[in-house]
């Protein structure tokens, strides 16, 4: 059987019945944002993402310093949606023996940038060669209180910190300008859109930033950050937590250029929200008494994932979004 035909979250339910039992001092292991380890009394977060060019980004629309700056972004999201705070970052960075010097220098450029943004310090990692630009960062941080996402209880509200959809329609933006927009240098270019519109989602997918949950986390009994898609991290959420969910479409929140670059897309803008993928803000569940500062799209159900459309029509939700090996 190839990898193709079991897919990536097949692979990981693998691992975490391989590799489930943890050790001493192992509060999480595989299956969250972070695994959690409690070394000198603290809680003490871990996490890794990999970025490999071809799957997770392209050269042709992606700067060396939007790369840079992106793989920052996504492993400290990661710390984040477990509530807690990052500190120290290391990176491996392999690639091609014609990659410019200026190229690296840039991506570089990149990570320092986001590392002063949040706060970390690079501490090491390590340099190869490989046939492609291979980027993987390990950030560590900590938290007095840590949320998994296996905490969810029948009657939570559902909460996201921001727009969905925003960086998977501007990924298909991309695709057709086809060309580098150097938007940390404040370049515009001619997209067939109007530049405000247009730039926010470009930026979105190219720079996201990564959501400090500060103003939440201390109500939040479950949390993940959105980077395969609302429909998957729900169902995540869902999964860890054994229980089902409920979305109210009118609830879900758009960004007025979305809607409007869907509609120069021809693509319904839901197409975007439910499986787009790479947006980085924080879902999340609180209970029901709990006055929280963020968008409440839904509730927490026996089973099941369910809409409940506009006109009060309810169906039945499928999982979609990214996932490795089956796209």
């Amino acid at each position: 059987m190839k990898l193709s035909q079991v897919g990536e979250l097949s692979l990981l339910g693998v691992l975490q019945k391989r590799f489930g039992k943890r050790g001493p001092g192992v509060l999480a292991g595989i299956g969250d944002d972070c695994a959690v380890v409690r070394p000198g009394g603290r809680n003490l977060l871990l996490t890794t993402d990999m970025m490999v060019e071809g799957v997770h980004f392209d050269m042709r629309w992606t700067t060396p310093f939007q790369l840079g700056f992106k793989l920052v972004s996504v492993n400290v999201s990661d710390v984040y949606a477990m509530g807690g705070r990052p500190q120290f970052l290391l990176l491996d960075f392999s690639a091609g023996r014609d990659v410019e010097v200026g190229a690296f220098r840039r991506i570089f450029d990149g990570v320092e940038k986001a590392a002063q943004r949040y706060g970390v310090s690079l501490i090491g990692g390590d340099i190869s060669s490989s046939p492609k630009i291979v980027l993987s960062a390990t950030v560590t941080g900590y938290a007095s209180r840590f949320i998994s996402r296996g905490g969810a209880r029948v009657g939570d509200r559902i909460y996201v910190s921001g727009f969905l959809g925003d960086s998977g329609c501007g990924l298909q933006l991309l695709k057709r300008i086809n060309r580098t927009v150097e938007i940390e240098r404040r370049k515009k270019i001619d997209c067939g859109l109007p530049w405000e519109v247009a730039l926010p989602l470009i930026r979105r997918h190219l720079m996201p930033v990564a959501v400090n949950p500060e103003r939440f986390a201390g109500k939040a009994t479950s949390m993940i950050d959105v980077s395969d898609g609302l429909l998957i991290d729900l169902s995540r959420i869902c999964g860890e937590s054994g229980v089902g969910a409920r979305l109210y479409a009118e609830r879900l929140p758009m960004s007025r250029q979305l809607r409007k670059a869907a509609e120069y897309l021809k693509t319904d803008p839901l197409r975007f929200v439910f499986g787009g993928g790479e947006d980085y803000e924080l879902l999340f569940t609180a209970p029901c008494n709990r006055k929280v500062d963020a968008f409440c799209i839904g509730e927490i159900t026996d089973s099941g994932m369910t809409l409940v459309d506009e006109t009060g029509q309810m169906e039945s939700l499928a999982v979609k979004g990214y996932e490795h090996f089956t796209v």
